[in-house]
Parts: structure tokens; C-alpha cells; sequence
């Protein structure tokens, strides 16, 4: 049995397995939040050129313009505009963005929190990854910025998505993460709503969901335009993938976006 999201989003079939997709961001974007019966979802599955094939044939796109970046956790900006020469794996950088219909964009995750992000006004995407490090540097916010730096978005028609990640019953963090928000200049109401207090002295549940859901909003978005799956990676082995849960051996799970075909 596949787990209930939040409304607004529904489960696919496809030929390589269950896939979410959400339907406030489905009439301007082709896009999936993919489950670990794909090839990605096993073992060294993201390894697999077959895996990321499967990706793209899911968008449409050749394999060769699925667009992908090294994920390091933090906050930079790779942007391909149309016409760019199309070269699949990317240098270095959390967050893509694209005005370009050809190409889809794709990041994996295990827990981390994957955000894909559509302009209903000027069809640019972006796809981007977020852990504690990312959001604690801030990538929802910064691939807004980029969408509206590199292609004129405004905030107030983008539709923001936020996939399946680890939800804060299952994500005990210590000091040290907090530590990491705090020089970061979060405020203290931000930490008050983004960590609870653990059952470990000096450790913290930490929420991932709201603080993107609250970084967007700073952003200039509003709540009518975040749509959250609130799923948890780490409780339903049988369906994502998790790092906290199954270690170093845990597949990986993808989102991926494409933009209006003109």
C-alpha cells in the first residue's frame, strides 16, 4: 500500500514504478518525485546510467538533457539558458534553474528535502536540495532569487513544490546543527518553530518541512503556493529511501522537473 500525501498530490503509475506528482504544479510542469522500486531506488542505483535513463525518458527528454549537478549541500546556482549546449552532469551546486523546455532538471535524495519550483508567468524551473546544510544556507530562498536574477520571476507566480523527506519525529539532531542555524542569523522564532526539543538532553527534533515551507515565505511566496507532500522518507522503507534509516547502503529517490513545451 502505497502512504496517503497531503491533498493535492497524487500517485502515478509508471513503467518503472510508483511515482507522486502534485497537481497544483502539473499544468506547468512535467515532473516526478520518484520511490525506490526504481532503478535509483537501489543500492548504487544512482550510479546506474540506466537509473537517470529512466528519469528522462519519465520527462520526455533524452537522457543527454537531463540536467544534474553534483550535490555538496549548499547553496549554489548552476543556470542553463536555451541555446546553452546541453551537457547532462553539472559541475558542483544544490540548486538548477532553466527557461529551457528541452532539458529536464533532477536531484536525488535520501532524506534530504528535494524542491522543484515552477514560473506559471515565464515557464523557468528550478529543481534543488536542501539537508540540514542547505537549509540552513538557505536554498529555497536562493533558487527564488535565481529564478528572478536570471529569468524576471516574481514570487507571486511561482508554484513551489516540496517532495518527500524526512519528517521531524525521525530526525534527532544535536547541538551542532543548531549551532549552524543560529550563525546563520535565523531568528529565534525561526528556531523555536524548526526545532523541538528531543527526548536526549541537547538534542533537538528538527523540521525540515517548515523551515522550507517558512524560507519560501520569506521569499515572497505565499502559502497558497507551497504545496508540501508531507511524507516521511524514513517511515515507509517499503516505498523511499533513507539514509538515517538504512546507512550507506540506502538508494536514492529523484525529483525531477521539465518545463512548458512551447
Amino acid at each position: 500500500m502505497l502512504p496517503e500525501p497531503s491533498p493535492g498530490f497524487k500517485w502515478i503509475q509508471s513503467t518503472h514504478g510508483p511515482a507522486l506528482v502534485c497537481e497544483a504544479l502539473a499544468p506547468w510542469a512535467d515532473h516526478v518525485f520518484t520511490t525506490r522500486s526504481w532503478t535509483l531506488g537501489s543500492a548504487g542505483g544512482c550510479e546506474q546510467e540506466r537509473g537517470w535513463e529512466e528519469i528522462a525518458s519519465a520527462l520526455g527528454v533524452p537522457g543527454a538533457a537531463l540536467l544534474r549537478a553534483r550535490q555538496v549541500h549548499g547553496a549554489d546556482v548552476i543556470v542553463h539558458r536555451a541555446g546553452d549546449d546541453r551537457s547532462g552532469r553539472l559541475g558542483e551546486a544544490d540548486v538548477l534553474v532553466t527557461d529551457d523546455p528541452s532539458v529536464g532538471l533532477a536531484i536525488q535524495t535520501a532524506d534530504c528535502l528535494p524542491l522543484l519550483i515552477a514560473d506559471r508567468r515565464t515557464g523557468a524551473i528550478a529543481a534543488a536540495h536542501a539537508g540540514w546544510r542547505g537549509l540552513a544556507a538557505r536554498v529555497p530562498q536562493a533558487a527564488v532569487r535565481a529564478l528572478a536574477d536570471q529569468f524576471g520571476g516574481r514570487a507571486g507566480d511561482l508554484v513551489a513544490v516540496i517532495g518527500p523527506a524526512i519528517s521531524a519525529p525521525r530526525y534527532e539532531v544535536g547541538a551542532d546543527v543548531r549551532a549552524r542555524f543560529e550563525q546563520a542569523g535565523c531568528t529565534a522564532e525561526q528556531l523555536a518553530r524548526w526545532f523541538t526539543a528531543a527526548a536526549r538532553p541537547a538534542h533537538w527534533n528538527f523540521d525540515g518541512w517548515v523551515a522550507a515551507s517558512d524560507q519560501l515565505t520569506a521569499a515572497g511566496l505565499s502559502g497558497e503556493q507551497i504545496h508540501a507532500a508531507s511524507l516521511c522518507t524514513a517511515s515507509h522503507p517499503a516505498v523511499f529511501c533513507s539514509y538515517r534509516r538504512d546507512g550507506a547502503g540506502a538508494g536514492r529517490i529523484a525529483a525531477a522537473i521539465r518545463g512548458p513545451r512551447r
